[in-house]
């Protein structure tokens, strides 16, 4: 897997289940450096909570991650991440973390 860790901009055509759950809709497809990907598989789901502290101890969700693999055979790491980074990057939630090599 090699580290890349940029933003990704969904294609709006989410899968609605999991908003039910309070959880994001991962994107059935999205773009990436201009290019169109489709989420294939769903390989794997997890959550990235805070770190607790001694002066506050509770943890709190912060990002949901998925380990994917494209139409194309490729396997990326997603994640969504709770709130923005900043009040400017607001609509930029969804990041690509990790990709494989070419297939």
């Amino acid at each position: 897997m090699r580290w890349v860790h940029e933003p990704i901009r969904p294609i709006l055509e989410a899968k609605t289940e999991a908003r039910a759950t309070g959880e994001p809709a991962l994107p059935t497809r999205f773009l990436w450096r201009d290019r169109e990907y489709a989420v294939a598989e769903v390989l794997k789901q997890w959550k990235g909570l805070s770190a607790g502290t001694a002066a506050m101890p509770d943890r709190y969700l912060r990002k949901h991650w998925f380990r994917i693999r494209t139409s194309d055979g490729l396997e990326m790491d997603l994640y969504f991440e709770r709130k923005a980074r900043t009040a400017g990057a607001a609509k930029t939630r969804w990041w690509l973390f990790t990709v494989s090599e070419e297939p």
